[in-house]
């Protein structure tokens, strides 16, 4: 019996063409879906990790693979991940105006970027990850199996940067489905590694920190072969990698605000994990489990956020103005759907859905409460995602940073040292997303109806 996956389906775009034309709602969907997907099979990497550690190996290494851990992975990643974005923009742009000899050299400027990033993340992650945990009150029980696990990890840095780079790509030419694909490929490759190292070579964290490392590796191969057999502008060749100096600015000048403003917002969730670490050891794997849970509201905001970005990428870059501005509404009624839909099934479910990382009672019940208290206000979240994206989409991301890092990160390391220090309470340091959601909604509300962000090409050169 024939494979389902085809070379064909492999390898053809999706939903290149109905970006730009047809009915924006359905093109929004059909891109949006296998981002989704992918971003779930994403997160499930670090997802199943927490549950093999947690039910097979204890709350402290499930601690240890989440918790600081994780906020210190998203500081690194998340900087150089928001750095290279502004290549998935350009080349959306460049592909919207049928650019082949631009989109060729941003595709090949853009892998040796994040090949020599990759490098980068590797030496600052294993070379901080001691003073990061000691930074942030690591529990002692936890700090060894946290450090262990982090050392393991970065080592996979220059794999994951070729395969998201390689992802994004493609998704700037509108094939959402080839990343699903090598995603599902890497997950199920995941899931065995991680019970074959965890369970039954009883390695622990180091276990699951090395079935990431050798997945990632398996991934990068993967997009590099795609990129290097396709047969369009935005082929790949070794022979090609080179930095094209004006395609760097561009890429620098659309990326590095991303990857300030992901990277500050990263340091104000650092700073809530010190305040949570301080109150223990079952605060903090219930943090982790509840990070993993609602990971899957973000990865649905986070999907759509880098849907209405290409969407908006490609109209902009085609000259079609009112598109970009239709696409942000019809993304906005979309999100809101979904969130009630998810914000309902998790409150229906709470209780299950952290049975599957702890049994422990205390950390059961400290994640309800969590989880309880934040699911109202993730509403508050949705215009951030969707009006950053349309706006980084149309080339402008200076303002959406200068936003994100007054909105998000000032404002909620202010209400961390003044109102956290008179009522020290998991509630109160949490109540920090809410409130700075709120703001930050406002601000990005105020400057979408300015217009100012929506400037032609021929005028914003």
């Amino acid at each position: 019996m024939k494979s389902f996956i085809t070379r064909k389906s492999i390898f053809q775009d999706s939903s290149s063409s109905s970006i730009i034309e047809g009915t924006i709602w359905k093109a929004l969907l059909v891109f949006f879906f296998p981002i989704l997907f992918g971003t779930f099979f994403q997160q499930l990497y670090n997802t199943i990790d927490a549950v093999v550690v947690g039910r097979f190996v204890g709350k402290q290494a499930l601690a240890a693979v989440g918790g600081g851990s994780a906020v210190f992975v998203n500081l690194i990643v998340g900087f150089f991940v928001g750095l290279t974005s502004g290549a998935g923009v350009l080349i959306s742009q460049f592909y919207g105006a049928k650019n082949k000899t631009e989109i060729s050299r941003s595709v090949h400027t853009a892998m040796a970027l994040c090949i020599v990033c990759g490098i980068l993340m590797t030496i600052l992650g294993v070379g901080l990850c001691s003073i990061i945990l000691k930074v942030t009150k690591t529990p002692f029980e936890t700090f060894a199996l946290a450090k262990l696990y982090l050392r393991i990890f970065f080592l996979g840095m220059v794999p994951m940067s070729i395969y998201n780079m390689a992802s994004s790509i493609l998704r700037a030419v509108g094939n959402s489905r080839t990343p699903l694909i090598i995603l599902i490929i890497g997950c199920g490759t995941n899931i065995i590694l991680d019970v074959l190292f965890v369970i039954v070579f009883k390695l622990g964290v180091a276990g699951v920190a090395i079935a990431t490392v050798l997945c990632q590796i398996i991934t990068a191969i993967l997009s590099l072969a795609i990129l290097m057999k396709v047969k369009d502008s935005y082929q790949f060749s070794l022979k090609k990698l080179t930095v094209t100096p004006h395609i760097l600015a561009h890429i620098l000048r659309l990326g590095f605000p991303a990857g300030i403003g992901s990277s500050l917002y990263t340091i104000s969730n650092l700073i809530i994990q010190t305040f949570i670490n301080s109150f223990g050891t079952d605060y903090v794997a219930a943090w982790a489990a509840y990070g993993k849970i609602d990971a899957v509201f973000w990865m649905m905001i986070n999907a759509l956020g880098i849907a209405i970005t290409t969407f908006a990428g490609q109209n902009y870059g085609a000259g079609k103005y009112d598109r970009v501005k239709k696409g942000m509404w019809q993304s906005l009624v979309l999100a809101i759907l979904f969130t009630a839909m998810f914000s309902l099934a998790f409150e229906l479910t709470g209780k299950h859905l952290f049975m599957m990382f702890s049994t422990d009672k205390n950390v059961i019940a400290e994640g309800l409460r969590i989880l309880r208290f934040l699911i109202p206000f993730w509403g508050t979240y949705i215009s951030i995602e969707i009006l950053s994206g349309t706006i980084r989409g149309a080339g402008k991301s200076f303002v959406p940073m200068m936003i994100t890092v007054f909105g998000v990160c000032m404002l909620r390391i202010v209400w961390l040292f003044t109102a956290v220090p008179h009522s020290n309470t998991m509630q109160t340091v949490i109540a920090s997303y809410p409130i700075t959601w709120t703001i930050t909604s406002l601000m990005f509300w105020i400057y979408y109806l300015s217009g100012k962000w929506l400037v032609p090409k021929n005028a914003s050169h």
